[in-house]
């Protein structure tokens, strides 16, 4: 484990509905490590069933594409699914 003051990792899934059992898996070992997660629900895509902790949005409803880009800029890694 790092440091007290590391900053926390931050993670944004980008899902359109593929691969829902591995994205699952990968975003709880995410949680898991500590990691901060976003996933993004793209085209009306119904979420998986994920761990508790991870910050769901659905686009454009609930996140707008101009702030989804900003998410992935600012985001540490970005996974699409």
């Amino acid at each position: 484990m790092g440091s007290a003051d590391a900053p926390v990792p931050r993670v944004l899934h980008l899902f359109k509905g593929d691969h829902a059992a591995e994205a699952a898996a990968v975003i709880a070992a995410q949680l898991g490590a500590g990691d901060h997660v976003t996933i993004a629900l793209l085209d009306a895509t119904t979420a998986p069933a994920l761990p508790a902790g991870a910050e769901t949005r659905r686009v454009p409803d609930e996140l707008s594409y101009e702030r989804l880009a900003e998410l992935i800029f600012s985001a540490d890694h970005v996974v699409t699914w």
